[in-house]
């Protein structure tokens, strides 16, 4: 064989390794991200589920399994009802006063569930991926959601709008776009802030920052990772 036949060969087998490598998932912990050229990675889906337009699991604020029921009377962090708060309370007519504001790790559902450095997206997190991202409402494989991308390099995830838990009803599927972060209210311990768009009303213009969700009600986890 000759040596340009060699050379031509190399350089063949270069660009195949270049294509795969440009085209392979990332991957943390056996769950795969993308790189938005942000402070941090997001998962390409939300826990339990197994492609990005997958809705995954429910969970209350600071629960780490999904379960049948969504209300105070099923809540971990109360005794029954939103004024008997045990964990992640800041006012006394509320419950037992910590003054915890984000969650830990141990209550954390994308780090119990999936390991490694994943967890759930602070408040500044998701103000970033705003910010710092396009947001277009697409229906992707019959499934309607946000594409996302990047400002900065031009990936981007699929968030999709699956709605939300509310008792035993699954509440505005299809309409709504709403995702834990794990930040407590400022001002109210009875709830917490989430990621959220409503596609009925929101068309493209992204998500709000004046939303808030009952701890208790069942929405779903998008993690992220370092």
């Amino acid at each position: 064989m000759s040596s340009m036949n060699l050379k031509h060969i190399a350089v063949l087998n270069l660009l195949l390794m270049f294509h795969i490598c440009a085209f392979a998932q990332l991957k943390h912990n056996g769950h795969a991200y993308v790189d938005l050229g942000l402070s941090v990675k997001w998962a390409t889906c939300n826990i339990g589920a197994s492609s990005p337009e997958g809705r995954g699991n429910y969970y209350a604020w600071g629960e780490t399994k999904p379960k049948s029921r969504y209300d105070w009377t099923t809540y971990k962090w109360c005794k029954g009802r939103e004024n008997t708060l045990t964990k992640y309370n800041k006012q006394k007519e509320n419950g037992v006063v910590d003054k915890k504001s984000r969650l830990a790790l141990s209550d954390d559902a994308a780090h119990v569930n999936w390991g490694g450095k994943w967890r759930i997206p602070t408040d500044e997190e998701v103000y970033e991926l705003s910010e710092k991202c396009t947001w277009t409402l697409v229906k992707q494989k019959g499934v309607y959601g946000y594409k996302i991308k990047s400002k900065i390099n031009g990936k981007s995830i699929f968030l999709p709008a699956v709605g939300f838990k509310n008792e035993s009803r699954l509440e505005d599927f299809g309409m709504m776009c709403v995702y834990w972060t794990s930040t407590l209210d400022q001002y109210d311990s009875h709830v917490a802030l989430p990621l959220y768009s409503y596609v009925m009303e929101l068309s493209d213009d992204g998500i709000e920052y004046d939303y808030w969700s009952r701890r208790c009600h069942g929405h779903t986890v998008r993690p992220v990772c370092p």
